[in-house]
């Protein structure tokens, strides 16, 4: 994989202007971009579909928890629009989960398109221990937390995970070498860390076993985006590969 595979871009805006912006600047310098609730809430389907028409591949970040059956039209929904990626919370179970995955793969049989990658979202970077133990009653550290939810996720049929870098060889342990690891909280060390708590550098997450890093304000809102894209890549160059992913 391309160093610039690696980076998924979160379009963190809540125009769809501003989404098309971003993307035609940065589609030769990143692998796909990221819509989430914003942006998605903000301009809908259309979104989705004019990140593809400029050449850009998405990761549809709405993270789907809900009943099995609910997550599993949502889902449908999802994969007719095309995108590369998807995600749910692992936290929704099995039944959830395995819902998911038999809709998206039954979707893009009838509707004639790629069967996304089906992610499973295990623990927010936002979130610490002492969150985990105090708000949530999780009797466990973040990493076992991931962990035991990476392994459900494989189980119940989940292409991948995401999750923080600081979690991402343990997971590659536990899971082996072909389970896609999407990782947000990456930071460049000339970026600050935001609201995230559980963070690493591109070069460290990779390094851990990460197949794709999810990066946004350190890119987004940069003086200059397409130079701070390009020292990413940079750091990325030379290191051996993650798992290898499935994309």
């Amino acid at each position: 994989m391309e160093p610039k595979d690696r980076i998924i871009l979160a379009l963190d805006v809540d125009s769809l202007r501003a989404a098309e912006d971003a993307v035609r600047l940065l589609k030769d310098h990143v692998g796909a971009f990221k819509i989430g609730f914003e942006l998605f809430v903000s301009e809908g389907p259309a979104v989705v579909s004019a990140v593809q028409r400029l050449g850009g591949s998405v990761f549809l970040d709405l993270k789907l928890h809900d009943i099995p059956n609910t997550v599993a039209m949502a889902a449908k929904a999802a994969t007719r629009l095309g995108a590369t990626f998807i995600d749910v919370h692992a936290s929704g179970g099995r039944a959830m989960m395995a819902a998911a995955k038999k809709a998206s793969a039954e979707a893009a049989l009838s509707y004639g398109v790629h069967a996304p990658v089906l992610l499973a979202v295990t623990v927010l970077t936002s979130l610490g221990e002492a969150d985990l133990k105090d708000d949530l009653n999780i009797n466990r550290d973040p990493e076992g937390q991931v962990v035991s939810l990476a392994l459900l996720a494989k189980e119940s049929g989940m292409d991948g995970v995401v999750a923080s870098p600081q979690e991402v060889a343990a997971i590659r342990r536990a899971v082996g070498r072909e389970f896609v690891i999407v990782t947000p909280g990456v930071r460049p060390q000339w970026a600050g860390k935001d609201d995230q708590k559980r963070v690493a550098t591109p070069a460290e997450a990779v390094t851990a076993g990460a197949d794709y890093l999810v990066i946004g304000r350190p890119i987004l809102k940069a003086a200059d985006p397409v130079e701070a894209a390009i020292k990413v890549v940079d750091e990325l160059k030379g290191l051996g590969p993650g798992s290898g992913g499935i994309v």
